[in-house]
């Protein structure tokens, strides 16, 4: 789902207008392009970072259940085991 950048930011259009004339003032025409691309790849850097930091935790945890998964097969043949021992003493 895709919201315009105002709408995520809370502004409106007047007010992006002012903020952009700012920028102009302050950095002037000519570096105003190489900011937005700097600004551009620091985001797709920091967006990376994110997916690689939630891809990472979701392969823990699915080291994490299966482990788990593999450590309750063991308990379950334990019991089994106690089970069988039990009803060989009651024989």
């Amino acid at each position: 789902m895709s919201f315009p950048l105002s709408t995520l930011l809370f502004i409106s259009g007047s007010e992006i207008i002012v903020v952009f004339l700012i920028f102009l003032l302050l950095f002037g025409a000519k570096s105003i392009p190489g900011l937005a691309r700097t600004m551009g790849r620091t985001m797709r850097q920091f967006k990376d970072a994110s997916q690689d930091i939630q891809r990472e935790m979701s392969n823990a945890a699915g080291d994490i259940k299966e482990t788990v998964k593999e450590h309750r097969k063991t308990l379950d043949q334990m019991g089994e085991d106690i089970e069988n021992s039990a009803k060989d003493l009651d024989t």
